[in-house]
């Protein structure tokens, strides 16, 4: 769901000024850095960057002008910049929006990710190849639509089976019973398919508001 600035802002605070550290190989899944340059009111370019990391105790969001730490927010949130402001969002297995939104109500523009981050190949070969990359993002739809109708029947009867649950709604049983090796490999595949979503920013309130395998 789309973050809008008519809502309560988040915590905001001053950053530290500390430098942008490099996203390194190991930090494909567990970090995400996109930036964008925009000149400010003298003309003169800015960096500006947004880094996520997905495992970070507190949460938050740290915003950087120029590789220095300018602010650091709760997400969903929106940092000023030039023109409009840069929005952030995190789901629950990566980004949904870091988007560039104008104040004029100007087209938005995604941010660019760093080289060599998970979300960088994942743009290049969407670049390369077209065709495939189509076709891998509708497969990725196919096996969470999948998930929900398999899996969610078999989670509704599990919880109904929970004593607090059971009698107060009554219980439920599942017109669907899969054995433990189908139901492994849904896990692994809708895996696989949330997180290929994540890296092309792309959610459904139905498929994506959060992971169905966690119930």
């Amino acid at each position: 769901m789309k973050w809008r600035r008519k809502r309560q802002p988040p915590r905001t605070e001053p950053g530290d000024g500390s430098a942008l550290q490099p996203h390194r190989p190991w930090q494909m899944l567990s970090r995400s850095v996109f930036h964008i340059e925009l000149a400010d009111e003298d003309g003169v370019a800015r960096d500006y960057a947004a880094d996520v990391r997905y495992f970070s105790a507190d949460g938050t969001v740290d915003f950087y002008v120029d590789g220095r730490q300018e602010l650091v927010s709760e997400q969903p949130t929106a940092f000023p910049v030039p023109g409009g402001v840069v929005e952030v969002s995190v789901g629950s297995t990566g980004l949904r929006r870091i988007h560039l939104v104008p104040d004029d109500g100007g087209q938005e523009r995604t941010l660019t990710p760093v080289r060599h981050s998970a979300e960088y190949w994942r743009a290049v070969t969407d670049h390369r190849f077209p065709v495939l990359s189509k076709w891998i993002g509708r497969v990725a739809s196919v096996i969470l639509l999948l998930g929900l109708v398999l899996f969610g029947p078999q989670l509704l009867e599990a919880l109904t089976q929970w004593e607090v649950v059971g009698d107060r709604f009554g219980t439920y049983t599942s017109p669907i019973s899969l054995p433990g090796w189908a139901n492994t490999s849904l896990l692994v595949a809708g895996t696989a398919a949330s997180l290929e979503r994540a890296l092309t920013l792309r959610s459904h309130w139905l498929i994506d508001l959060k992971p169905w395998w966690l119930g």
